[in-house]
């Protein structure tokens, strides 16, 4: 394959990169930044030269710098996100994701999704009521496919990426719920994300919903979908009986539909306290960083 990098950058990438050993931290940090500098493009010779190197001390420097370049990308990939007016929440999933798995395609996890969403499809048709569409979708993607709540691993920091969702068929309220959100809305299904205290629940809309404004009223909510517990419907008397078991006043903001921003801040908020929970606190440290950049707006 052609080289697409100007000889001197790589020279001086190549430079650097034989300087990473030396034992003197101070200039450690120098010879880190200029490596930042080249972001991206430095990642192949970084781990050529992992790959070339026996000593554990200098492997875990290059594994280190790696993984913050990566990571400073998916932070300024997600601030271009949300910058966005129309914030697509499915890119926005795929770069959380990438913070666990850098090389994730985008077409793969559309061609898994697209592979469930046609067999959904073929079983829809217009004459069906909102009730039956749902029992039609939850057939499809419970019985046939297997997707479950993880019950048995709830705080697992894997429930987030939608790579692990679809491989292993499990997730928490919060990926269950974008992800049965993601496919409804992909077949004119109008399902939406609900900023339900505690628990991530969806509802099915009569009215018109823009997703990045939110002009639904409350009163458009034909009943509830709980995704984490296989799309189990529920009315409004129910939501409230859940909420009072909580100690909770069933409050109208309870029911408010979430913007794209707003479940993307759900997620990330998930995501943290698994890690805490799992102790992995440096990673809920960095993934706290990701949390400020979409809770500013």
């Amino acid at each position: 394959m052609y080289n697409m990098e100007k000889p001197d950058n790589v020279r001086e990438m190549q430079a650097l990169i034989s300087l990473i050993d030396d034992p003197d931290n101070d200039v450690f940090k120098e010879i880190t930044k200029k490596i930042f500098i080249y972001g991206s493009e430095i990642l192949p010779h970084l781990e050529s030269a992992w790959e070339n190197t026996i000593d554990p001390a200098i492997q875990k420097r290059i594994e280190e710098l790696v993984h913050q370049i990566q990571f400073n990308n998916i932070r300024s990939e997600l601030n271009s996100w949300n910058l966005q007016e129309k914030k697509d929440l499915l890119t926005g999933w795929l770069i959380i994701s990438r913070y666990n798995y850098p090389e994730l395609k985008e077409e793969n996890v559309k061609l898994e999704l697209n592979n469930i969403r046609k067999d959904i499809w073929l079983e829809l048709n217009n004459d069906l009521t909102a009730l039956e569409k749902i029992k039609v979708f939850n057939h499809i993607l419970y019985d046939n496919y297997g997707f479950a709540g993880n019950v048995d691993n709830y705080h697992d920091p894997q429930n987030h990426f939608i790579n692990k969702v679809l491989e292993t068929k499990k997730g928490n309220p919060a990926s269950l719920g974008l992800f049965y959100m993601l496919l409804a809305q992909s077949l004119d299904i109008p399902v939406h994300g609900i900023n339900f205290p505690e628990h991530f629940i969806l509802a099915y809309i009569s009215g018109p919903v823009n997703p990045h404004t939110l002009p639904g009223k409350n009163d458009d909510i034909l009943f509830f979908i709980n995704a984490f517990s296989k799309g189990n419907v529920f009315s409004r008397q129910e939501a409230e009986w859940f909420l009072k078991q909580l100690n909770l006043e069933p409050k109208r903001k309870y029911f408010r539909l979430c913007s794209n921003n707003e479940i993307m801040e759900r997620m990330l908020f998930s995501l943290i306290t698994s890690y805490e929970r799992n102790n992995e606190l440096e990673s809920a440290r960095e993934v706290k960083k990701l949390y400020d950049i979409v809770v500013k707006y």
